[in-house]
């Protein structure tokens, strides 16, 4: 059997970095303000980042950050400023698809792997033997790639030169990510990290001579969402993902919340570990992970490109929105002298309701609401503003990353 990969998490901020490690990462990758794919998320200023590190590593655990945007001369400047910052703070690898980027890493801050991000567009085994010669530790495949074409490249390339390949989440309808579509209706440059995703939104046709009369695309009389790809998931393929020879299994979401973080990480953890353990009880888990999955956000699943090109049935026509099954409600934050349990409300819940504790360890603990507190002691019957610092007792013990979610 081949060695037990990577399991590389997504964070959005300080707070989800943390869960991220707690749940099961081995590694998370993160964004700063700037030059990385994901604008819009919350991202990481200097100080969090550092922090951020400072916890993985105490927890043995990898942060890479990304820089993978397409720069233009005005940004290469910045850049190397950029560098400079990451040089001091010292993370574990960079994710870059530009060369030009991948020059200035290499200048200034060479000690730091560097990652060739999907971006890059990376589909045969010389590209992958080009980036070695250049200095980088690992490639990232492109979602375009077959489970067949990502075993040839691990039997083409040095065994030192480690794939990453992204298995669950959002998936672009644009080959390698790029994108223009954000750039023609807004003038938001998906590029430059800043896609507003007119892939989700409702198409309809025109017909020259009758303006103003808008046809659905499909006979359907809720339009049709050409270009919206299901979400992927592969917890039922693992051997096969470990049998290509894949170093890091890299899951996608760096807008995503905690729960969704918590619950996809101790989903592919226990899944990882349990074949490592006995391919037999990975079998028999299934149904459970696939249970697990699905408590989180998504837009129905596919296996993407990993066993052939896609098909219609790999879109979705008739919306664009997530299946939820779940809302988040807080993460324990720590105990008070009372013996009450601090957490950030994130969605209202009230006294007497019926909610889940996810544990880190795997176990989901049913519990009742029997009290709330405001930060003055008040007792309160819900808590209806979002961010609401609070404390609750449920009738059971709770722990530091414990996380609450409602069943819808």
């Amino acid at each position: 059997m081949r060695k037990k990969p990577e399991l590389l998490i997504p964070a959005s901020s300080l707070e989800v970095l943390k869960v991220a490690v707690t749940y099961g990462a081995d590694a998370v990758y993160i964004g700063g303000d700037m030059y990385g794919l994901r604008a819009k998320a919350k991202n990481f200023s200097m100080e969090d980042m550092k922090e951020g590190i400072a916890f993985a590593h105490t927890h043995e655990k990898k942060v890479y950050v990304t820089a993978n945007i397409t720069a233009h001369n005005q940004d290469l400047e910045g850049v190397a400023a950029y560098f400079e910052e990451l040089k001091k703070i010292k993370p574990d690898a960079i994710i870059i698809s530009d060369p030009g980027v991948f020059d200035i890493a290499k200048e200034i801050c060479p000690e730091i792997d560097v990652h060739i991000s999907t971006q890059a567009n990376n589909v045969n085994y010389r590209t992958y033997r080009f980036w070695h010669r250049m200095g980088a530790t690992r490639v990232v495949t492109a979602r375009e790639l077959t489970i067949k074409e990502i075993g040839e490249i691990r039997e083409n390339i040095p065994d030192k030169l480690e794939i990453e390949t992204f298995v669950h989440g959002a998936m672009c309808i644009s080959y390698s990510g790029r994108c223009l579509l954000s750039n023609y209706f807004t003038g938001r440059d998906a590029n430059l990290g800043a896609c507003t995703h007119p892939c989700r939104w409702k198409y309809y046709i025109t017909e020259e001579n009758r303006p103003g009369e808008y046809m659905p695309i499909e006979e359907n009389e809720r339009g049709t969402y050409i270009f919206n790809s299901k979400d992927l998931c592969m917890i039922d393929h693992i051997p096969d993902i470990i049998n290509a020879g894949i170093d890091s299994l890299k899951i996608e979401g760096r807008m995503k919340t905690a729960l969704y973080v918590a619950a996809v990480a101790r989903t592919y953890r226990q899944a990882i570990d349990d074949y490592f353990k006995n391919p037999a009880i990975y079998e028999t888990n299934l149904p459970i992970y696939k249970e697990e999955i699905s408590k989180c956000t998504y837009r129905q699943f596919t296996t993407g490109f990993f066993y052939g090109p896609t098909t219609h049935e790999t879109q979705i026509y008739d919306n664009n929105t997530y299946v939820k099954e779940y809302s988040y409600l807080g993460i324990i934050n720590g105990q008070d002298k009372d013996g009450h349990f601090e957490l950030e409300q994130r969605n209202k819940f009230a006294v007497g309701e019926e909610i889940e504790v996810m544990k880190p360890d795997g176990r989901n603990i049913v519990a009742k609401v029997v009290h709330i507190f405001d930060e003055d002691g008040n007792e309160m019957e819900s808590c209806p503003h979002p961010k609401q610092k609070i404390f609750v007792d449920l009738g059971c013990k709770l722990e530091r990353f414990d996380l609450l979610r409602r069943k819808e």
